[in-house]
């Protein structure tokens, strides 16, 4: 088992600056997350990007540990992005290949108990991703990764699951069939608008909780955009959903353009002034 010896890196506004602005904005998210829950539809979410690098394993973890926050609430994070794991190293984990989710995939004898760590001093338990298989894709898509999560569902109120990138891989599509719910985090001056359009055309509508649009400078002051900038859409909360769906993306694709903008004019500004 993995032993937490090191200091949660400092991202992590929701374990080690709960009381700041930029944990209200996650607080905001867990909102949502428990008013679905309470519904009794909603325990097991996923967050994904359309690509690598949007912030989606900083923004899971935010989230999860958001939930935790209320003391009565039983929260198991999940490590699914078995090509590119990093929520050990976040945590302060001093040896991040401990049996794992992979390990009790390949592995039936293992259970879900066999697997969860907690995280002192936080109110969160943890499932890393464990060996490196050869083949993610194969170990997502397996009916015990359905079984394990049926254990969780039993046994937590929530559970967020880290989950790989749409793109370019397809582990996330094959792990969405075992979720409640997705949310989708995508990045200013980063995400493409064409890789977030194709990314919300692989996804079963009513499972997208909303859009996370991480780091746009210019809604805070630049101390807090390097965390977390707003959560934009639920489009299951509205009857017409198709069209709240298609608000939320028109609006953040929008956003997506002006941040690249003005990406554009602060590298001219940068060159001239050189």
């Amino acid at each position: 088992m993995a032993v937490p010896t090191e200091e949660v890196d400092s991202h992590l506004v929701s374990l080690v600056a709960p009381a700041g602005l930029e944990a209200e904005q996650y607080r905001a998210l867990r909102h949502l997350v428990e008013q679905r829950h309470k519904d009794g539809d909603l325990s097991v979410i996923a967050v994904s990007s359309p690509g690598v690098g949007d912030g989606k394993t900083t923004t899971a973890i935010n989230l999860a540990g958001a939930l935790s926050q209320a003391s009565n609430a039983a929260v198991l994070l999940i490590e699914a992005d078995l090509r590119r794991p990093s929520i050990g190293r976040l945590l302060g984990f001093e040896d991040s290949h401990s049996v794992g989710l992979v390990d009790a995939i390949l592995d039936p004898r293992l259970t879900l108990a066999d697997i969860v760590q907690p995280r002192p001093p936080y109110n969160l338990n943890i499932v890393l991703a464990g060996q490196t298989p050869a083949s993610p894709y194969e170990v997502l898509q397996s009916a015990r990764l359905g079984e394990l999560l049926d254990e969780a569902r039993q046994a937590y109120d929530y559970i967020v699951m880290d989950t790989p990138p749409m793109a370019p891989v397809q582990d996330c599509r094959v792990v969405a069939r075992w979720v409640d719910g997705i949310v989708l985090v995508v990045a200013a001056d980063h995400t493409p608008r064409a890789l977030l359009e194709a990314a919300l055309d692989t996804l079963e509508p009513h499972k997208v909780l909303g859009l996370v649009f991480n780091g746009y400078d210019h809604l805070f002051s630049r101390r807090h955009a390097q965390h977390y900038v707003g959560y934009y859409s639920d489009p299951a909360a509205d009857e017409k959903r198709s069209g709240a769906f298609s608000r939320a993306t028109k609006k953040v694709g929008s956003l997506l353009r002006r941040g690249n903008g003005a990406a554009a004019r602060s590298r001219r500004d940068r060159s001239g002034s050189q």
